[in-house]
């Protein structure tokens, strides 16, 4: 039997912040993604929910979640920011430039030449960011 991770509310009550109806709104919204959405598409998601939830809410949200460190905001080729739960194994991404949709994945090998490259330039690593962006083969 697998333990479920803490919810973002429950992680968010734990570092001390007040949780509103509208952010525990948001917080199932991000929970619930299955891909990694732009603020406009969270405030939609939301306003299913909630239609009095206000764009500026949604932003006032996502960066308190932010800085407690409970997403992670991504903004892939410069476009709008993204965003994902901080939780689980790090992982890197795979933008798929003809229609934005990101994959995540995980290589030991990538993992393993990053460490040896800054250990040979003398550096040890304290964390990367990596993102790939590439289209589909052409069959």
């Amino acid at each position: 039997m697998t333990q479920k991770s803490p919810g973002l509310v429950e992680l968010c009550k734990a570092k001390g912040r007040r949780i509103t109806g509208q952010r525990k709104i948001i917080a199932d919204v991000i929970s619930s993604a299955h891909d990694h959405p732009d603020v406009p598409e969270i405030h939609r998601r939301a306003m299913r929910k909630d239609e009095k939830i206000s764009l500026s809410t949604v932003y006032r949200t996502l960066k308190i979640f932010a800085e407690i460190g409970l997403i992670e905001q991504h903004s892939f080729e410069g476009g709008p920011f993204r965003v994902e739960r901080a939780e689980g194994p790090h992982h890197d991404h795979l933008i798929d430039t003809t229609n934005g949709r990101v994959i995540e994945f995980r290589s030991e090998e990538i993992e393993r030449l990053q460490t040896e490259i800054a250990e040979k330039l003398g550096y040890e690593l304290t964390g990367h960011r990596l993102e790939l962006y590439g289209r589909p083969k052409a069959k």
